[in-house]
């Protein structure tokens, strides 16, 4: 059993995180107070990789501590019909709130805080006997869930440097800003992120808006059908660690696939099947549609093409019963229809596995995680929209004032921008390249 540690930060990220543990109970068997009530065996054959078993009541607690700077959305999860399955000691809340300021979240409100936060994190991973990384949900884009929570991955990565350290981080919408001040929040996330974190999954809500909207025929999403979307990814992510697989893969297998340079650790990251409920009875999914579908533009949830960059690597993982030749076929037939998209120098960069066991939704599915040199266009709109405040010292003032010296604005900038010039590089490269090899 290699067990992972869930963080959920801030409205966002609690929002996200509270879905997935629904998903996950659900795919286990697990009701809203933490009874088992399933009928398979292979669901509790690995259920201690997210989930405690409490000694005296026999029941499954998620292995997850669930914080934010201020009360509202702690205690909305704790009044809500599945507050019952979390420990009270795994919520935690102060009372003054981060007002969208990165610099609250990361030194002064969010300082106070992270060492209860660190506590309740350092019981859960010294109760694992095989501790194989932690999972973070937070935005990048408001205060406590990019401020406090790339504050808690620094502080995590001290104390645990050789866990694995996988975040599902929201950026910024290109069309749809909620906060004035998120250029200035991303940036110095993004930064924080570069240096902290092994992978780093990118979403973002008007891509998820998108797919609700064209593949889900859904003319009004709510919040909490974009943050299912995000949930089922989760899940599809994680489901060969928490069920046996013939082609099992862990969050470090992902890394080593994945990754050929280590600052180049941020994914997009898409599932299929996605359509309309009335459309389904004339769906036939095999692994080709599956696979045609998690490689469409339109079901990436960020708000990048892939077809402006290309793929360094990508992570095929099926659900349901299907054939491993077919699965093996899809992956060599993409990588050959699809060759001027993925750069020539890293050969069958395609890894798949595959979970026998179906999602409660669809009887066979995939999750797609790629490494596209694509996600420049999000930061090079990042970088330029942090330019444009920051040329004229707009805003600066209320981060100054919580102690940030105005260099770490221009550091990271100047991080980012380096982070774009390496995607452009390998991008660019050929195999004749010396800079390839």
């Amino acid at each position: 059993m290699r067990e992972i540690v869930n963080l959920q930060g801030g409205q966002c990220g609690n929002q996200i995180g509270t879905a997935f543990w629904q998903v996950a109970s659900e795919e286990h068997g697990i009701d809203k107070t933490g009874t088992y009530i399933g009928h398979h065996d292979t669901q509790l054959e690995r259920i201690g990789v997210f989930y405690k078993e409490t000694m005296s009541s026999a029941k499954y607690v998620p292995r997850t501590i669930n914080f934010d700077l201020e009360p509202g959305v702690i205690n909305k999860i704790k009044k809500s019909e599945w507050g019952g399955l979390f420990a009270p000691t795994s919520m935690l809340n102060a009372q003054s709130g981060a007002a969208n300021n990165w610099a609250k979240g990361h030194y002064t409100e969010g300082a106070e805080m992270i060492d209860e936060v660190l506590d309740a994190t350092r019981k859960d991973a010294e109760d694992c006997d095989c501790l194989q990384g932690f999972m973070i949900e937070h935005s990048i884009g408001g205060g406590t869930g990019s401020g406090m929570g790339t504050l808690l991955i620094s502080k995590v990565r001290e104390e645990y440097p050789d866990k694995m350290m996988c975040t599902y981080s929201v950026y910024p919408s290109p069309k749809v800003s909620d906060v004035v001040v998120e250029p200035y929040n991303a940036i110095l996330s993004i930064q924080q992120l570069i240096e902290n974190a092994d992978e780093v999954m990118v979403c973002d809500n008007e891509a998820l808006y998108d797919i609700c909207f064209r593949e889900l025929g859904n003319k009004g999403p709510s919040f909490a059908e974009l943050n299912t979307l995000v949930a089922t990814s989760i899940s599809g992510v994680t489901c060969c660690l928490r069920f046996a697989g013939q082609l099992n893969s862990d969050l470090r297998k992902i890394g080593v696939n994945l990754i050929p340079f280590p600052r180049l650790h941020f994914f997009l990251i898409s599932v299929a099947p996605l359509f309309a409920p009335k459309d389904a009875k004339f769906m036939n999914i095999k692994p080709a549609e599956l696979t045609a579908q998690c490689f469409s533009a339109g079901n990436m949830m960020s708000a990048c093409d892939p077809r402006s960059g290309k793929y360094l690597s990508a992570s095929l993982t099926f659900r349901g019963e299907m054939s491993t030749k077919d699965i093996d076929e899809q992956a060599v037939i993409t990588q050959n229809r699809n060759a001027s998209f993925f750069v020539e120098w890293i050969p069958n960069n395609i890894k798949t596995s595959h979970c026998r066991i179906a999602h409660p939704s669809a009887p066979t599915s995939c999750t797609f995680v790629g490494n596209s040199t694509a996600m420049r266009g999000i930061y090079e709109r990042l970088v330029g929209q942090f330019r444009n405040l920051y040329d004229r010292k707009a805003f600066i003032h209320w981060y100054v004032g919580e102690g940030m010296d105005e260099m770490e604005f221009t550091e990271a900038e100047s991080n980012v921008s380096d982070l774009i010039a390496e995607y452009t590089q390998y991008q660019e490269a050929t195999i004749d390249d010396p800079a390839a090899q």
